[in-house]
């Protein structure tokens, strides 16, 4: 496989990384917008806007509304901390801020659980044909859908 090496963060490293990452690129690293990561991090399959609305929500004792969650989720996904995973309308947390490259996104149709790897010779071939077509700044979203191990077996 094809791909190159990162180092992925967790726990505190993974939102310094984050707020530097966000900072780096010219925008602030509010209260909520950490909320926001932090909640993100916290799901080991994707998460919708709603579920994370929720979810501060609650901790907080007060409602979040779902859009601000959304323009959140949109500017992390801008910047390169978090993925979308359109085929589920989620998303989830990028653990290596500051990397920038195509994933491809492997999902369970049972459990949910989503994984990516990394393949350079699949999404280049992709950004190739899209710079051929004449699209510039070619950004692909791969997607694979099938069991992963623990539900296959």
């Amino acid at each position: 496989m094809a791909g190159h090496t990162h180092k992925e963060h967790s726990g505190e490293a993974l939102i310094d990384a984050a707020r530097r990452s966000l900072t780096d690129a010219g925008e602030q690293w509010t209260g909520l917008r950490e909320s926001v990561f932090q909640e993100l991090a916290r799901h080991d399959k994707p998460a919708s806007a709603y579920d994370i609305a929720d979810n501060l929500g609650a901790a907080r004792g007060k409602r979040v509304a779902p859009n601000s969650v959304y323009r959140i989720l949109d500017l992390f996904v801008r910047t390169n901390l978090a993925n979308r995973i359109e085929s589920a309308n989620a998303y989830l947390v990028n653990t290596h801020p500051g990397c920038r490259h195509d994933c491809i996104f492997l999902i369970c149709d049972d459990c949910g659980k989503a994984t990516h790897l990394d393949d350079e010779r699949v999404t280049g071939a992709l950004r190739d044909a899209g710079n051929a077509a004449g699209f510039a700044d070619v950004r692909p979203v791969v997607e694979l859908r099938g069991l992963c191990t623990e539900c296959a077996a």
